[in-house]
């Protein structure tokens, strides 16, 4: 399988015709990454001030905006600055919104946004604990968020003023990896859901098959003879380019890079074209079970 498929997209409002939609959802679904290099995302005068790390509040490698409360965490800024960095990260929700809408048009009726992140740090400085290290091959799955197999979609743009790429390392097949580490899980403990949602541990329940991702996630990034023989592709996304997928399904690592947009959407199983693709269908296969 082809890691990366290009497409000379250059309006992100634009409508596309139909064989451009069949391709980008077939390359998604299959989980390759849908590249569009000449994709910018265009920052204001006034918001070329937010390209430095300087923006983070010092305890947060990202700032992200919840679009539905229409606030920010993780930003130091204050005042005109925040309001005005609020705007940008909205614009960019925005745009990238639109953009899915138009080339996904079969996920139009079905797609949630969830957050935006603004990503002003550069990767390679940052010292985090293994669980927490995004320059490991890993699926995206989250401790405290359950999501019961919707799938993450996401939008990025690489914002760098200085012309330097975004560095990814790109992993083996899903499956193959789930079919990998699958069989060294333990199934989740009777009544765990219940106690960590019960203690606040959780937002919600946890479904089986978030048990099953998170621990894939962490067994994936401390498993250093995985993560040095693993089959993997190397790829760059340069300056001024945009990129699209689903994080749950495609295995990456963000190796190097500075200033970064990107938009999280999440899209129940049963709005894809070909279901079976999801790690959701993928893990029950394995399992021999309904796992959400």
């Amino acid at each position: 399988m082809q890691p990366m498929l290009s497409l000379p997209i250059t309006d992100w409002r634009a409508p596309h015709q139909g064989p451009a939609q069949a391709q980008a959802v077939e390359t998604l679904e299959r989980g390759a990454v849908l590249y569009l290099p000449a994709l910018r995302f265009e920052l204001e005068p006034d918001e070329q001030q937010f390209l430095t790390p300087d923006c983070l509040d010092g305890r947060r490698k990202n700032i992200s905006l919840d679009p539905r409360k229409n606030r920010l965490q993780g930003t130091r800024l204050t005042g005109p600055q925040h309001e005005a960095l609020l705007r940008m990260m909205r614009r960019f929700g925005e745009h990238a919104l639109t953009l899915v809408e138009q080339l996904l048009p079969s996920y139009r009726t079905a797609i949630t946004q969830a957050r935006v992140s603004y990503r002003p740090a550069e990767v390679d400085d940052r010292r985090l604990s293994p669980r927490k290290d995004d320059r490991k091959l890993h699926v995206d799955a989250f401790a405290s968020r359950p999501n019961h197999g919707h799938r993450i979609l996401r939008v990025f743009s690489n914002i760098n003023p200085e012309g330097r790429a975004r560095h990814w390392r790109i992993g083996e097949p899903f499956e193959e990896c789930a079919r990998r580490f699958l069989p060294m899980i333990r199934p989740p403990l009777a009544g765990v859901h219940i106690l960590l949602a019960l203690l606040g541990v959780t937002r919600g329940r946890r479904s089986d098959y978030d048990h099953y991702m998170l621990q894939m996630h962490d067994r994936m990034k401390m498993d250093e003879t995985y993560q040095h023989d693993a089959p993997r592709h190397e790829v760059n996304f340069a300056a001024g380019s945009s990129w699209i997928v689903f994080s749950d399904q495609t295995l990456h690592a963000a190796l190097s890079g500075q200033y970064l947009l990107e938009q999280t959407l999440h899209l129940p199983v049963t709005a894809m074209r070909t279901p079976g693709h999801s790690p959701l269908r993928v893990l029950e296969r394995i399992a021999g079970r309904t796992l959400a």
